[in-house]
């Protein structure tokens, strides 16, 4: 078993270290400690490892608050304090912006923080029969693995779904198809909360009955899902209210399905929106587009203060419930959305749109490169917001709007999303140089 002092963090959380000029990316290992490790794989520029025993401890270690941790791949960060966690985030972060796109924020943002446990308000937990290891496992993959890591419960969901898993464990070991029911989707929201069951065949009257005793019992609603996303519908209750989320500090209520895509963080996700209202600054007569809207997350609070907004999204169901959100808001006439693949973006597409005084990005995690190719010296939006969920990305596209678009990367910074993970939310400010 060999040993090493750890340097820094990888984006995935682990420790690196550096053993006869070797890096060694060692799971579990904290800047500054002195650890033992274990290799699992090693190749001839690097080597993946895990910590066997902690020598010296960081004085940022804690105890991590989740039974399953270290087993589960759903954590990563869970023996870093939390603050320190938001600090090695933003060093995350510099450093790609500084290595791939050779560029430098001149200020850099402070983190935004939240609750640092049962903040999880979305989760998409994995089922699987299994006879020799108990019967039903529930819950996220394990590390480096395709197995289930079965969960009694998770800290990081709110404590109210959290006591429901061993429920789930009873309830799907009940149903007749129990061996084809593959996952189950939750999405916890301001006005209700569902569990989309995804079912590869046919639930029987039994079953139905068994899924809404578990919903009436619990104050959920139970959707099924048969096939894709959009074949998901209520189980039981019928009726019952739709989810919402609000966003009170611009009077918007967000109605969404509970397959939409909608932020798993609701605390950080409005302190998000007001850090990228305070940066866009949208005043009223100003056109500003919102580039990969979704269902208008940022959409409707830039309309909110005043500005015709233009939202382009890939969706067209998204497209939908974002004109819906615009017209049950009041803000219809501040608001129009179009459906478009932003991935094939062409100076052309993004001209179609008309005169733009700013520009908020909010891609996926594979960036906005064809977006920011795209942009024209003759349409060349003064100020763009780019949110990111990918500082690899980020920091690619960053390149091409400061050294080939002329643009100045006036701020960085990070918002804490998904604390426990090494997953990194973050938001930039552009502008003209």
């Amino acid at each position: 078993m060999s040993a090493a002092v750890i340097e820094s963090l990888d984006h995935e959380g682990r420790g690196i270290a550096h053993v006869d000029g070797k890096a060694v990316f060692i799971e579990g290992a904290l800047p500054g400690e002195r650890v033992e490790y274990t290799m699992l794989r090693e190749r001839p520029r690097y080597a993946q490892a895990e910590t066997a025993r902690v020598l010296k401890a960081s004085a940022q270690r804690v105890a991590p608050r989740c039974v399953h941790f270290g087993t589960c791949g759903g954590c990563s960060m869970q023996h870093l304090d939390p603050l320190a966690q938001a600090a090695a985030k933003q060093r995350i972060l510099e450093d790609a912006l500084w290595h791939i796109g050779k560029v430098g924020p001149q200020v850099i943002y402070p983190a935004i923080h939240g609750p640092a446990w049962g903040y999880r308000y979305r989760a998409r937990l994995s089922v699987r029969v299994v006879p020799s290891k108990g019967g039903v496992l529930i819950g996220f993959h394990q590390k480096r693995s395709s197995h289930i890591a079965d969960m009694q419960s998770c800290p990081v969901l709110p404590p109210a779904i959290s006591a429901l898993v061993p429920e789930l464990h009873r309830l799907i070991a009940r149903l007749s198809i129990a061996d084809r029911v593959p996952q189950i989707e939750i999405a916890v929201s301001d006005t209700a909360t569902a569990f989309v069951f995804r079912h590869l065949l046919p639930f029987s009257e039994g079953d139905r009955r068994a899924l809404a005793a578990f919903a009436d019992a619990h104050g959920i609603q139970a959707w099924a899902q048969p096939g894709g996303p959009d074949t998901a519908a209520p189980l039981h209750p019928q009726g019952g209210p739709g989810l919402a989320y609000t966003l009170p500090e611009f009077d918007v209520r967000m109605d969404f399905r509970p397959t939409d895509f909608t932020q798993v963080n609701v605390h950080i996700n409005r302190l998000l929106i007001r850090r990228a209202m305070q940066l866009l600054d949208p005043q009223p007569g100003e056109r500003i587009a919102d580039l990969f809207c979704g269902l208008g997350n940022f959409s409707l609070p830039i309309a909110r203060r005043g500005a015709a907004m233009v939202g382009v999204e890939g969706s067209e169901a998204l497209v939908e419930r974002a004109r819906a959100n615009a017209a049950a808001n009041g803000m219809a006439e501040r608001c129009e959305f179009h459906a478009a693949n932003l991935f094939e973006a062409t100076e052309d597409s993004l001209a179609a749109l008309g005169p733009l005084g700013k520009l908020l990005i909010d891609p996926p995690r594979e960036g906005a490169i064809a977006v920011v190719k795209a942009i024209s010296p003759l349409q060349r939006p003064p100020r763009i917001v780019y949110v990111s969920c990918n500082p690899a990305t980020l920091a690619r596209d960053a390149a091409v709007l400061v050294h080939e678009k002329g643009y100045v990367l006036r701020g960085a910074g990070i918002a804490n999303m998904f604390p426990q993970t090494s997953h990194v939310e973050s938001i930039a400010l552009f502008e003209q140089g």
